[in-house]
């Protein structure tokens, strides 16, 4: 099989994985309890039980030392309280790939500045109104989190 036979990406793993999930496919229906596909289903309330739900919680890995982007802000309310996290809504996208992306966070969580993201509270996660923007072609993971109601 080499570096895959059907796809011709120029990135071997990319083009082995496609083969893979095509193979996987033609056996058997390839669906996750998790993942961005069936957060964005039950966001669109294709699913019983999507109503009510208005943001994907996404965590972004940083290329190169692959470990979870974290990004920092303080509410102008507040501007002496830099909180951290890793949990974001996708707020915007523009042609370059760059975002603008708005910190999730539980407003019972008393850590301002989790290590990783398991040590951050996510229920629930709200909106904070502290955003950022970043460059998406510094990220090469995302990893989706079930869809919430983050803005009420």
């Amino acid at each position: 099989m080499g570096c895959g036979k059907d796809f011709e990406t120029g990135n071997c793993v990319c083009d082995i994985l496609s083969e893979i999930v095509e193979a996987q496919n033609d056996v058997i229906e390839n669906c996750c309890d998790t993942s961005c596909e069936q957060s964005i289903t039950d966001l669109l309330g294709e699913t019983d039980n999507g109503n009510g739900l208005d943001t994907v919680p996404v965590i972004l890995y940083c290329k190169g030392d692959c470990k979870p982007f974290q990004g920092y802000g303080a509410h102008p309310s507040n501007i002496g309280y830099v909180v951290g996290s890793f949990y974001f809504r996708v707020k915007k996208i523009t042609d370059d790939c760059c975002a603008v992306l708005e910190l999730l966070r539980d407003p019972g969580d008393e850590n301002p500045c989790p290590k990783n993201p398991v040590e951050q509270e996510t229920k629930p996660l709200r909106a904070t109104g502290i955003c950022m923007t970043v460059d998406l072609n510094c990220f090469c993971h995302v990893t989706c989190l079930p869809a919430v109601n983050a803005l009420n």
